[in-house]
């Protein structure tokens, strides 16, 4: 068995990898979402009936979303642009297959087919991609924390020492953009009361991320566990860091109008940044060795909340946008546009930011960190809408509509087939896993923490082959998606707040 120390310097002094490489990432799951979709809807057009079995649909989401994922972070890692034109090819492959030979013959040409389809109405009381995104968000982190601690996980991917973009650095910032998109003001619902105690609510409502802190702080201390102290110090971790955001972020939100929140966002991390680089503050947190009272042993955890609150501001201008009431497929259309461009003037300010402010540093969330993290967040997001806009139009041709977390084609008649098959879209998302995913989220991260350091008990993860390592891996993912699953299809929440 390793010893911690070895462990601890497998995953320190890293640097990254290119931003390029981070944002190619971005397209592999949603070609997965949309593969996933379109075999459904292919099945049933060569008169299949749906729904399968449990256990089938199980398998079919596990080897369609997130068998890809952790072969594309492992043994696939260094052909992931290979993969990614190959899953496109074969998608665009399909669609042209549902398109040529399953439209209805009334449709007529492309041309008069687009246009209808953007006059096509979508029934959804959510917006499908951004369930999606945060499923996947989390899923990825699932997949990363354990598969860091195999060597056949490429260190470029791992979380950087001061500065650089990793693909775990990315994944910690999308987690808190994650939240930020659904929080109750994000999606305007109406504080109870009055603003004290709408934030004295939220304040008490984050103890279970307190207490989940505190507990895996003890079980690291007490089992010896590997821990990198300089990602969040020698007591703090990332629950803590998820628990004051909220409460601050409350605190914010119920002093400010919720539209003004990408200027909160701003003059957060910009004040931040000028004050690591006009303070001592850099320095501290950089060079000072000292570990000596409470401050400074959790210096890196403590400090870098700023910018985390900063992220989770922009996460909720951008969920107060996504979270409008749209019906028509033109007017969301014009959301993924909107989306697209502002990947495209954030990515030009990370620029900017990186070539003359200083380079992206996960460990400080300075401004270049927070910028690309909702810059990424935002491409991550607009390829989902994508996926899921290329996916409803295959419905809409194939008069097939039974795909779970995605968008709905609208009947404006509702006849006997249209209500047979509301109830078998209700009965496929009682067998999705992405569903089962949504359910029990912060239970899914926890459950896949625990997993994680069981594994690492168990398997001496630094001389595994990358054979065993994969395979483990697929275990691993597989169990946490089986006790999700089984959780979902027995509609059981586990909330305690």
């Amino acid at each position: 068995m390793a010893l911690p120390e070895g462990k601890i310097a497998f995953v320190s002094n890293l640097n990254g990898t290119t931003l390029t490489e981070v944002s190619l990432g971005s397209l592999l799951a949603p070609l997965c979402v949309l593969s996933r979709g379109l075999l459904l809807i292919v099945f049933h057009l060569g008169k299949g009936v749906l729904p399968l079995s449990q256990g089938v649909h199980l398998q079919l989401d596990f080897m369609t979303l997130i068998m890809p994922l952790v072969l594309s972070c492992t043994i696939l890692s260094d052909i992931l642009h290979f993969v990614i034109m190959g899953l496109a090819l074969v998608d665009f492959a399909v669609l042209y297959f549902v398109y040529n030979n399953k439209r209805r013959p009334s449709q007529g040409s492309l041309h008069s087919t687009i246009d209808r389809f953007l006059q096509t109405r979508v029934e959804s009381n959510l917006v499908p991609f951004v369930t999606v995104f945060r499923v996947l968000v989390n899923v990825k982190t699932a997949i990363s924390i354990l598969a860091v601690d195999f060597a056949v996980f490429p260190r470029r991917y791992a979380k950087t020492e001061m500065y650089g973009t990793g693909v775990m650095d990315f994944g910690v910032g999308a987690y808190v953009m994650a939240n930020a998109l659904v929080c109750p003001e994000a999606r305007g619902k109406n504080i109870q009361g009055s603003k004290c105690s709408h934030v004295l609510k939220q304040f008490l409502s984050v103890w279970p991320l307190v207490l989940l802190g505190l507990v895996r702080l003890a079980s690291v201390k007490s089992t010896g566990y590997h821990e990198h102290v300089t990602e969040y110090g020698v007591h703090w971790n990332f629950f803590f860091t998820l628990a004051i955001v909220r409460v601050v972020a409350s605190v914010l939100l119920a002093i400010f109008p919720v539209n003004v929140s990408w200027l909160l966002a701003l003059l957060l991390s910009g004040t931040y940044q000028v004050i690591l680089q006009t303070t001592d503050l850099k320095s501290f947190l950089i060079h000072n060795e000292d570990r000596t009272g409470f401050l400074q042993a959790n210096r890196e955890g403590i400090v870098s909340v700023v910018g985390y609150i900063s992220i989770y501001m922009a996460g909720v201008q951008a969920g107060l946008y996504l979270m409008q009431s749209r019906t028509l497929v033109k007017d969301w259309i014009k959301v993924i546009r909107n989306l697209l461009l502002t990947c495209f003037g954030l990515f030009i300010t990370l620029h900017i930011c990186q070539t003359y402010i200083e380079p992206v540093s996960r460990r400080m969330a300075n401004l270049s960190f927070c910028v690309w993290t909702v810059a990424q967040s935002m491409l991550f997001i607009s390829c989902l809408s994508i996926a899921d806009g290329l996916l409803l139009y295959s419905k809409v041709i194939s008069n097939v509509s039974l795909v779970s977390s995605s968008w709905t084609p609208c009947t404006n008649k509702k006849s006997v087939n249209s209500s047979a098959d509301d109830k078998i879209r209700q009965n496929l998302d009682a067998l999705c896993l992405v569903q089962s995913v949504n359910r029990n989220q912060l239970l899914y991260f926890l459950l896949a923490n625990i997993m994680t350091g069981l594994t690492n008990v168990l398997v001496d993860t630094l001389t595994r082959s990358d054979v065993l390592a994969v395979s483990v891996l697929l275990m691993y993912m597989f169990m946490n998606s089986l006790v999700i699953f089984i959780l979902h299809v027995n509609k059981i929440t586990i909330k305690f707040w």
